[in-house]
């Protein structure tokens, strides 16, 4: 049976080599899919993954109908067999809604990638739905890693190397951008929390994990 599955981790994880691979996988066997995508860190109509592999998508651009889409695909004799779609979480919650029809109407495998928490650990609107909609969400088995070695559990923006906690939920940017750009970093809940990112680390502030220690 045709299924959505949501494929959910933080950044830096390997959702979209996973997507990458997918789709590779299935090519290899005959199939046909349309991936979608959306805000991808190589442009506009584009899935990229971190090891440099970069293929060709459909920009799923704010109010874009995903169902109509490939409905209208079909009609034209297009062949589609499946549905990836990368950046999830940046849908809104109608979109999901139009690949869970997806997965019932047309009767399409649809695998969807996303983080599921922003920066300030609230749910993105998009992986919220996909979470009430999935049939199955996956946990992406490829651990992130924080500075201090723990498993990363938490996405962090940061700015000049200090993380923020205020702005809109949506700023396109990168685990890789330099120090005084808009980033972002991968962090484990415990400096999450603390707001310690690996610049203020290497800075060589005094790590709240330390408590002082006093002498009589």
């Amino acid at each position: 049976m045709p299924e959505l599955v949501f494929f959910s981790g933080t950044m830096d994880c390997g959702k979209s080599t996973l997507a990458l691979q997918i789709g590779h996988n299935r090519s290899a066997r005959g199939l046909q899919g349309v991936i979608f995508t959306r805000d991808d860190r190589a442009g506009e109509g584009k899935l990229s993954s971190r090891l440099g592999l970069v293929t060709d998508a459909v920009e799923a651009d704010e109010g874009m109908d995903l169902f109509a889409y490939l409905v209208h695909q079909l009609s034209k004799g297009a062949r589609v067999d499946y549905v990836i779609v990368d950046e999830a979480q940046f849908l809104a919650p109608d979109q999901i809604d139009q690949l869970a029809r997806t997965v019932d109407d047309l009767e399409m495998d649809v695998f969807a990638f996303g983080i599921t928490t922003d920066f300030r650990t609230k749910l993105f609107p998009g992986s919220q739905r996909l979470i009430e909609l999935a049939d199955r969400v996956e946990q992406l088995q490829v651990e992130a890693l924080c500075w201090c070695g723990a498993r990363a559990t938490h996405n962090a923006r940061t700015i000049e190397g200090e993380m923020v906690v205020e702005g809109a939920q949506v700023v396109v940017g990168d685990v890789n951008r330099s120090a005084g750009e808009v980033g972002y970093e991968v962090l484990c809940r415990r400096h999450h929390r603390r707001r310690t990112t690996s610049a203020r680390a290497q800075a060589g502030m005094l790590s709240p994990d330390v408590l002082p220690v006093t002498t009589s």
